[in-house]
């Protein structure tokens, strides 16, 4: 351990070079880690904030954000299985926010019945016991200043009706360009001056120890013109749809990969060059006895001690680097896990390119140590 670092030490100016370079892979990687995460949650982060067990939607809806009517009467039916005890509606559909500068700005506009959940976000009066709150709307407080909300109580138009701010919420950042804008059902569905007997989608809340997926075959026997899912399914099949079948997503996953397979390039050849620069002081070793086991231990702690620091100046680099971007996009994620296994992945990096360049070091000719 000792003559590992001291070896390190001695040639202070690669030592630094090969930290920067792991740094600046392990920082690469959490970042493009954390939007990649952050896509991926915020894509079904509307289907999440529910605690309806089942979802039914039209055929062929993907995703919350692509949403097509239902007939209404469908709620009707659900209700009529013994082991539901509420079906809330959703409409959801893009309309003209107009701003006091008299700009317009086109949102997509939620509107849901209250009981959806504890987390989905309504205008309650008082708590989630309380009525709502009637033409009062509310939005994330990454899109007010762009659409020029000042603070709860600011009155606006939608599609040329009134409306006001009721608050503004954490944690439902619009994904996809078009701001979130969450309503009562009744007041979106003049909003959106939509047909009051469909709806877009329905959730169902069963009775407590009910088994869900009976309870999805029963509602799909009854109704074979829609599609019965189970949150978490409809939450999955969101984030595959907006990550593998859509241009944004495709584009963010294939940035995660590529600065994965860069980091891991960089961290690979940074230590590999750190290796074979120090052959002569492993030929030295050699011709000083040193055994091909001794020369393995050193290479190897060479590389990790290397891998640790490094991976701790990206890390420590890249935790402030995420909380200044959410001010941009608001739906970046960054978990514990996430730099956990961005330095594990480093280190395994680190242990393999030293694996890789230990044959030069151990076969290394003792005699060069020698030459003029």
């Amino acid at each position: 351990m000792r003559l590992a670092w001291r070896n390190l030490l001695v040639g202070r100016g690669r030592f630094a070079v090969t930290l920067c370079g792991i740094a600046f892979s392990v920082f690469l990687m959490v970042l493009q880690g954390g939007l990649l995460i952050g896509f991926i949650r915020a894509s079904s982060r509307i289907i999440d904030a529910s605690d309806a067990g089942i979802w039914i939607a039209a055929k062929g809806v993907p995703c919350f954000e692509c949403a097509a009517p239902v007939p209404a009467r469908f709620r009707e039916i659900a209700m009529g299985n013994p082991s539901v005890t509420a079906v809330q509606r959703f409409i959801t559909g893009a309309a003209v926010w107009k701003k006091p500068s008299g700009k317009g700005q086109l949102v997509y506009l939620i509107g849901g019945e209250p009981g959806i959940g504890a987390e989905f976000p309504l205008p309650y009066h008082a708590g989630l016991d309380g009525p709502v709150r009637p033409q009062m709307v509310l939005l994330d407080r990454s899109n007010a200043g762009r659409l020029e909300v000042a603070g709860a109580g600011s009155a606006f138009e939608i599609n040329k009706r009134r409306a006001s701010v009721a608050r503004v919420v954490d944690g439902f950042g619009s994904f996809f360009g078009q701001p979130f804008v969450f309503a009562n059902y009744r007041d979106a569905v003049q909003y959106l001056r939509l047909d009051s007997n469909y709806v877009h989608f329905l959730g169902v809340h069963a009775a407590e120890g009910t088994d869900l997926g009976r309870l999805q075959s029963d509602l799909q026997r009854r109704m074979p013109e829609v599609t019965v899912w189970r949150r978490e399914e409809f939450a999955r099949h969101a984030q595959v749809y907006w990550t593998m079948l859509t241009g944004a997503g495709s584009a963010i996953l294939t940035a995660a990969l590529l600065g994965f397979l860069v980091g891991a390039v960089i961290v690979s050849q940074t230590v590999y060059a750190t290796t074979i620069e120090n052959l002569e002081e492993f030929a030295t070793l050699k011709a000083m006895g040193a055994s091909g086991g001794y020369l393995r231990r050193v290479v190897l702690l060479q590389a990790w001690i290397s891998g640790i620091i490094g991976c701790g100046i990206g890390v420590a680099a890249a935790i402030p680097a995420v909380e200044i971007l959410r001010g941009m996009i608001p739906w970046i994620a960054m978990t514990w896990w996430l730099p956990a296994s961005m330095i594990l992945a480093s280190l395994a990096m680190c242990g393999l390119a030293a694996i890789a360049s230990v044959r030069r070091a151990v076969t290394v000719d003792p005699a060069r140590v020698f030459r003029a």
